[in-house]
């Protein structure tokens, strides 16, 4: 098995496409070192500039009221409920304010499945921070997308352009779980399915807007429906060109219905990233997920195929709501970056480098 995976390796180190059965036997693959070294390798030939990148941002949950209530979700609230809310102007005024203030270029503003806001709600609220602030939106979540197409009727390809026309920026890859209906209708039954996932992004990158894949992994998911997920992100990026990155993380199960389930560790989360990084050979960027293994873990992504340390997190509400709360600032990721021998640059949503 490790001549095999050796062999594997050799491709993509010569610009040659891992296959889907190959992918498999990576990602079943314990030989973790081997699997790093091959991802740092490869992100190396892909970006053989002297830094890794970060971001200053803020996630902006507008509302946790929720028509889906995912299984492993311990954020979202039922309407009426005690802690359900929806953000007022003013409170997301301020919060973009402080975000400016440290030096933030982007938010990401994503919220629940409401059942009663309409989109003008959306474009009224797109429109008033576009008015205020000079600031990249990054939002809406393709499960957003298509609640807000089922609530009005309209294509999906029409309600992106109407927010897109409001101050839409760019999309983010949440809501993307495992792309495989099997798991989606077990943990999300209420939420869009694979293929309507990929349609929002398809849409969103015919009309010229770029947006993110994420992989949230880790929970009843198999090995091989983790390969299917990587193998339709790039099955799509080859047709559109549109994500710029991939940020796979791990699952957390504290305060979720799926509370029995271990955590993943370090182990399987460097293996998985590393495996991502080789096999979405024509996405650009992968990012780290500190949020969700802490700074050290976090730092070592780079080591195992990530060029980017993610972002500040101003504020991370879902995460936190499983009882996993790690924070860092601007100084501290710069230290782990540089700490492993490269200069750190801020960059935006594009990743072009701030200039200093």
């Amino acid at each position: 098995m490790i001549l095999e995976v050796r062999k594997i390796l050799e491709k993509p180190l010569s610009r040659k496409r891992i296959g889907f059965e190959e992918g498999l036997a990576l990602i079943s693959s314990k030989d973790l070192l081997t699997l790093g070294r091959a991802a740092e390798e490869f992100s190396r030939i892909l970006h053989p500039e002297p830094y890794r990148t970060y971001a200053i941002d803020r996630n902006i949950n507008y509302t946790n009221i929720c028509v889906a209530r995912c299984r492993f979700c311990a954020f979202s609230r039922d309407l009426g409920e005690k802690e359900a809310y929806t953000i007022s102007e003013e409170e997301l005024f301020q919060k973009i304010k402080e975000t400016v203030e440290q030096g933030g270029t982007q938010i990401l503003m994503q919220g629940g499945l409401h059942p009663h806001l309409r989109l003008d709600f959306y474009e009224k609220l797109l429109r008033s921070v576009k008015k205020q602030f000079s600031i990249h939106i990054h939002s809406f979540s393709p499960p957003e997308i298509i609640h807000f197409s089922r609530l009005e009727g309209l294509p999906v390809g029409e309600i992106i352009l109407r927010l897109r026309e409001s101050g839409l920026d760019s999309i983010p890859g949440g809501g993307a779980e495992i792309l495989v209906d099997r798991c989606r209708g077990e943990v999300s039954p209420k939420k869009c399915t694979a293929e309507e996932w990929l349609t929002v992004m398809r849409e969103a990158h015919k009309l010229g807007m770029k947006t993110s894949a994420t992989m949230m992994f880790g929970h009843i998911e198999t090995l091989e429906e983790r390969v299917v997920h990587l193998d339709k992100i790039r099955t799509l990026q080859e047709e559109t060109g549109g994500f710029t990155a991939f940020i796979p993380w791990p699952f957390q199960p504290r305060n979720t219905q799926l509370g029995h389930l271990s955590p993943v560790g370090g182990f399987e989360y460097l293996k998985t990233l590393a495996v991502s990084r080789l096999y979405l050979d024509n996405i650009p960027n992968i990012q780290s997920s500190w949020v969700t293994q802490g700074p050290k873990i976090g730092q070592l992504a780079l080591k195992f195929g990530a060029n980017d340390m993610g972002s500040t997190m101003i504020e991370e509400n879902v995460v936190r709501a499983t009882g996993i709360s790690f924070r860092m600032t601007r100084e501290e990721i710069v230290r782990l970056i540089e700490d492993f021998g490269y200069k750190a640059r801020q960059r935006d949503f594009y990743y072009r480098v701030a200039s200093r």
